[in-house]
């Protein structure tokens, strides 16, 4: 299993409700159910994603995440996953609101922009950087936002959200030295 999902599987208590918004092909989402026995939803925008996550067993919505998460009451979900997605989003704000809004706890978890290998591509290349969490070229990703885990904190800070634990992953392991330079991706789990 990968790293990140350990992390998040680590977090979740037994028997939760969660939320997995853009659930991808609901591996994570299959994991839990069976060893935690969670109650699972996801929100998937691929629909090649949504075949294999009922391939997989898991309920899955056709939905997009930015548009709101309305038909949600507040605190209806343990937990709101959100797992290498905000990158990608438009109006990360607005869909982080929506998350608070709707879970008592979200878990975030996203690529760091300025992992070292990152910044030494730029530095030496002067090109945009390729690295195990960023695997694409500049012209054909899905990130729209750049952000690094001091970012991230910075953020958190300044809209006054809780910051409860913080993982940071490197290459193959936990990491706890210089994660915003050292850290290939972070998992933070955050609460109003």
């Amino acid at each position: 299993m990968k790293i990140d999902y350990r992390i998040i599987a680590k977090i979740i208590e037994p028997y939760s409700k969660v939320l997995d918004l853009g659930c991808g092909d609901g591996e994570l989402l299959a994991y839990l159910i069976k060893e935690k026995g969670i109650k699972a939803q996801g929100i998937e925008v691929s629909e090649e994603a949504i075949y294999k996550c009922v391939e997989k067993g898991v309920n899955v919505f056709h939905g997009d995440m930015e548009s709101g998460l309305g038909w949600y009451s507040d605190k209806s979900f343990d937990y709101v996953i959100m797992n290498q997605s905000m990158q990608e989003m438009k109006n990360i704000d607005f869909v982080i609101k929506e998350a608070l809004r709707v879970g008592k706890k979200v878990i975030v978890g996203f690529p760091n922009f300025a992992y070292i290998k990152a910044r030494l591509d730029i530095f030496f290349y002067g090109k945009a950087p390729l690295t195990e969490s960023l695997p694409y070229t500049w012209y054909n990703t899905p990130n729209i936002h750049f952000f690094s885990i001091k970012d991230f904190e910075e953020y958190c800070k300044s809209k006054e959200i809780k910051v409860l634990q913080k993982s940071f992953i490197g290459k193959d392991r936990e990491i706890k030295l210089l994660p915003n330079i050292f850290g290939v991706s972070a998992i933070f789990l955050i609460s109003q």
